[in-house]
């Protein structure tokens, strides 16, 4: 028989276990301070050195590259290590995914990856741990060592659009699943968002776990309200007993 595809959107509800915070919940950063925005906005980025020197501190005091998976990002991992078939699509830049050992391969990363740097110039890429690095060494505003160009966050600012190449793979993924399942993600940010609807429609279970309401709740099949730590697992664990007997 078969075993059903499960495609997984993550979105930061997942990682607040992790200590990353939520940006757009109740309590989320953009909501506390609307001009942290400014510092993840591309075109402010590329007209003012000093948002990008700000951008750099708000960079060094990020807990993102500290940050350890959690039993959700471990749970993911082991249902694929089961040999049940999952695609991840996140919406998160963390990485967790692959750190808890799901094959990048798996894991389609919609606004990039936290843990890079790219030139907006030349578009020669790095360890984000090198810039960071050459920061706290003095350099405000890192160049890129290629060619001297403004390096960035290889992460998707707001103002910039989403890699069709990757956009185009969440989509296949979410029409052809059997089980789609939306986990810590508010569902107002499109074109992520619509996957959850683009799933629903073309045949694909739609549950959705997150703490607040989300505008696909009426399309989804079964609603989680739990702590996402340990709905998750529980959640996987029996999607894991179905598919093996």
């Amino acid at each position: 028989m078969t075993k059903p595809l499960v495609a997984v959107l993550s979105g930061a509800g997942i990682s607040t276990d992790s200590g990353i915070p939520d940006y757009r919940g109740p309590n989320g950063v953009w909501r506390k301070d609307p001009e942290a925005e400014k510092l993840v906005t591309y075109a402010y980025y590329m007209a003012d050195p000093e948002i990008r020197r700000r951008s750099w501190q708000l960079r060094l005091r990020n807990r993102t590259l500290q940050a350890e998976p959690n039993a959700a990002h471990v749970a993911v991992a082991e249902l694929a290590r089961a040999g049940v078939p999952v695609r991840v699509i996140t919406q998160n830049v963390d990485g967790l995914h692959q750190l808890a050992g799901l094959p990048a391969r798996k894991v389609l990363e919609l606004h990039g990856s936290a843990r890079s740097v790219v030139c907006v110039g030349c578009g020669a890429r790095g360890p984000m741990a090198d810039a960071l690095a050459r920061v706290v060494a003095g350099e405000a505003d890192p160049p890129c060592l290629v060619c001297g160009g403004i390096l960035k966050s290889a992460t998707v600012m707001f103002g910039e659009r989403l890699d069709p190449a990757v956009l185009s793979q969440a989509l296949a993924i979410s029409k052809g699943c059997d089980l789609f399942i939306a986990v810590g993600s508010s569902l107002q940010v499109q074109p992520a968002a619509g996957l959850a609807g683009i799933a629903a429609d073309h045949g694909a279970r739609l549950t959705i776990v997150n703490a607040e309401a989300t505008p696909y709740d009426d399309r989804a099949d079964d609603l989680v309200r739990e702590p996402i730590g340990t709905a998750l697992p529980r959640l996987l664990d029996g999607i894991r007993d179905a598919a093996g007997s």
